[in-house]
């Protein structure tokens, strides 16, 4: 066996494990919320700057990260992002208030920030595009038993023992995927070096991170319009002011230019839309269901295991149905179905059926699961190889700013339909809810419009069968440095 099959064996699995740990972090947290905040005593809607910070704090570190991973190898960056990651979960559980918690989860989204985009651009430089469709897949599938067991989990060691339990799951899983990294990571460089745009970094960072705190702090209802006025005039500002700066720059931090590139532009700019519909629901659902429903957080979990398997089920079959009717055709349908599903929890209350429920979930897990999988892989259909470093920071960067509004836009939506009700009125929190998912629908459906721009064969470099592009592309991978 070559030392390139050796990694293309080994990698997948590599980077799976360290997505199955982010993963399976981010599902038990949310399960934990209502738990976490009567232990903090905090109210759980309040508690949301948990995850966003965690989510704000990827959106600012992605950006440095494929400098980081060009400049000090792949290997490097993945195994110390790893260890952070870890190190962090471990302060998680330790912290004995909110402010201590927020902390440990800003560090720990450092160490995301640079292990998901790494990891990813370690399987676009290693796999030819005729084969990233299956590689991402099979990377994504495992990482998927992390949703799958995270809610059932959480909601054990909630419902067991306490919920700072759940934060030490990722200790055995980090030594394991730090060992899989030692042994097996290639170790990519960038092909000319580059040095670190500080200037981009200061603007894209500061003007994301007020804009992210802004929509928090508009959800609890305690800046006053002026004061939020100026705040959003200065997030859009420094925004402003780095895209001036990346067109002059000769090594910006995001090189936007790669936009112009059409499949990659539409599927950031459709992706960043969808995932602002998509991004409130893992915040949202838990609440609907411990403080609307009432249920215990074991049942919670319970109750999103099913979107978990029908995801892992739709893995298996995504290819075929994007080679079948192409990326235009699924992205735009596949679009309006994610908002209808959305908009069906809006009609789960007190007395739905739970087959009904887990119904709804299921169908919410199998269009997510081809959503994910089409647009991950159009981003790269026409890029260039040597910006496959670039392309993965931009998508990133993009994918994870998208998350952070989505919960933010959920939550803002919920806490203004609630208003200044207590948070224990069962009817009240429920109904604000039920708005929030309407509002979540819609905006996901408007990202069909942007799908709808794509032509028809946009795509084939990625579903076409490998005999077919043996000719036309070699399929060996960036040579390591």
């Amino acid at each position: 066996m070559t030392d390139t099959d050796t990694i293309k064996r080994y990698l997948p699995w590599l980077v799976a494990t360290a997505l199955f740990m982010e993963q399976l972090d981010a599902t038990i947290v949310n399960t934990a919320v209502p738990s976490i905040a009567a232990s903090l005593h905090v109210t759980p809607l309040s508690l949301k700057s948990v995850v966003t910070s965690y989510i704000l704090s990827l959106a600012v570190g992605i950006p440095v990260s494929g400098w980081m991973a060009d400049r000090f190898g792949t290997r490097r960056v993945f195994f110390t992002a790893i260890a952070i990651f870890t190190v962090a979960s471990v302060l998680c559980g330790l912290s004995l208030n909110a402010p201590m918690m927020v902390a440990a989860r800003l560090l720990q989204g450092l160490g995301g920030a640079m292990m998901m985009p790494v990891g990813r651009l370690s399987i676009i430089r290693t796999f030819p595009k005729n084969e990233l469709l299956g590689a991402m897949n099979f990377v994504i599938l495992p990482a998927l038993i992390g949703p799958l067991l995270g809610p059932t989990v959480g909601g054990l060691i909630v419902h067991w023992t306490s919920w700072r339990a759940i934060f030490f799951v990722n200790v055995p899983v980090g030594l394991l995927a730090l060992f899989l990294v030692w042994r097996h990571m290639p170790d990519y460089h960038g092909a000319e070096p580059r040095p670190l745009d500080v200037i981009g970094l200061i603007l894209f960072s500061s003007g994301t991170a007020i804009l992210s705190w802004l929509l928090e702090i508009f959800g609890e209802h305690t800046l006053d319009p002026m004061t939020a006025g100026l705040m959003l005039a200065l997030s859009v500002a420094l925004l402003a002011a780095y895209a001036w700066h990346a067109s002059e720059s000769q090594f910006p931090l995001l090189r936007l230019t790669l936009l112009k590139v059409r499949t990659f532009r539409i599927s950031v700019l459709g992706g960043f839309i969808t995932r602002l519909g998509i991004g409130g629901l893992p915040f949202l659902l838990p609440l609907l269901y411990q403080l609307g429903l009432k249920l215990a957080p074991w049942q919670s979990g319970l109750l999103m295991m099913p979107t978990a398997a029908a995801a892992m089920g739709m893995k298996l079959i995504a290819p075929k149905v994007l080679a079948r009717f192409g990326y235009r055709r699924v992205l735009v349908f596949n679009t309006i179905c994610i908002g209808l599903t959305i908009g069906l929890f809006a009609l789960v209350g007190a007395n739905t059926p739970w087959y009904a429920i887990a119904g709804i979930g299921l169908l919410q897990g199998f269009f997510n699961s081809l959503q994910f999988s089409s647009m991950n892989t159009l981003a790269y259909a026409d890029v260039d190889p040597k910006d496959s470093s670039m392309a993965s920071t931009i998508a990133s960067s993009f994918q994870q700013l998208s998350m952070s509004f989505g919960l933010a836009a959920g939550s803002l939506v919920t806490a203004w339909f609630l208003g200044r009700v207590p948070q224990t009125d069962q009817v009240m929190v429920t109904r604000a809810l039920h708005h929030a998912f309407i509002a979540l629908a819609l905006m996901t459906m408007l990202s069909s419009i942007v799908f709808a721009r794509l032509r028809r064969g946009d795509g084939e470099s990625i579903t076409r069968s490998k005999a077919a592009t043996a000719v036309a592309q070699d399929p060996a991978p960036l040579s390591q440095a």
